[in-house]
């Protein structure tokens, strides 16, 4: 049976750097949380699947269509939303304009600017306003809200809790774990293990470019030897 997104061999370069290493990765709709330490080659990987890398070999698969080659808009028009490190909104477009100008095409589908004002009703308050002028946390939600605009079936997030405060990575928390519900498959690439494990029961350990083992929420969060070793973190708290 196809997979939604299938990794094979996957490596990436920055000029004669070797960031990927034969990365294989296959996944669903499902949540699937990669984590590790900063340096180790999660954030190249969404790079990598978007086509945003300088050089790319290896094959990623989406729904059985290669992706590797392919421009960026033509991947995410096939049904990838990607929420990028330091949200990159447009410091002259308000709220609702960065939200209209994605718009055309979602009329009758399941994410329109509206469903996006209802899932963060902050964002419908703060509608004029410049994307720079929001808080941390509105501009993550203004970034959730702009990638699904484009209706994908896979949401890449680059780590959404980044410079979050704890409130807002809760309800941020709870944003990802409705969209798996609602059948969206999201990789969430996170270093802070309490939202990578409150979101996806998959763990996928990256270090040094490879996907050094697969291991579950569960049994991570019980293994503090494991959350020192993979992450360089205190153990979660029980």
């Amino acid at each position: 049976m196809t997979a939604l997104l299938e990794i094979e061999g996957l490596d990436a370069y920055y000029g004669q750097a070797q960031v990927l290493e034969n990365v294989d990765l296959r996944m669903d709709a499902e949540g699937v949380a990669v984590i590790g330490r900063n340096g180790m080659g999660k954030t190249t990987l969404c790079l990598a699947i978007m086509g945003m890398m300088p050089r790319a070999t290896g094959s990623i698969r989406f729904k059985g269509t290669e992706l590797v080659g392919r421009p960026s808009y033509k991947i995410a028009g096939l049904g990838i939303g990607y929420v990028p490190q330091g949200r990159r909104l447009f410091e002259s477009l308000s709220v609702d304009e960065h939200l209209r100008m994605l718009a055309r095409g979602t009329r009758g589908k399941r994410w329109t600017p509206e469903a996006v004002y209802d899932l963060f009703p902050r964002l419908a308050e703060r509608k004029k306003n410049g994307g720079t002028q929001l808080s941390g946390g509105e501009q993550q939600m203004l970034a959730i809200g702009r990638a699904l605009l484009g209706n994908p079936e896979l949401l890449i997030m680059d780590e959404p809790s980044e410079g979050l405060a704890p409130t807002i990575v809760e309800g941020m928390i709870e944003t990802c774990k409705t969209l798996v519900e609602e059948g969206m498959a999201v990789l969430l690439i996170e270093q802070n293990l309490g939202v990578a494990t409150s979101v996806a029961e998959r763990q996928l350990v990256m270090v040094s470019g490879q996907i050094a083992t697969e291991t579950t929420a569960s049994a991570l969060v019980s293994d503090p030897e494991a959350q020192r070793r993979f992450l360089g973190v205190e153990p979660l708290a029980s």
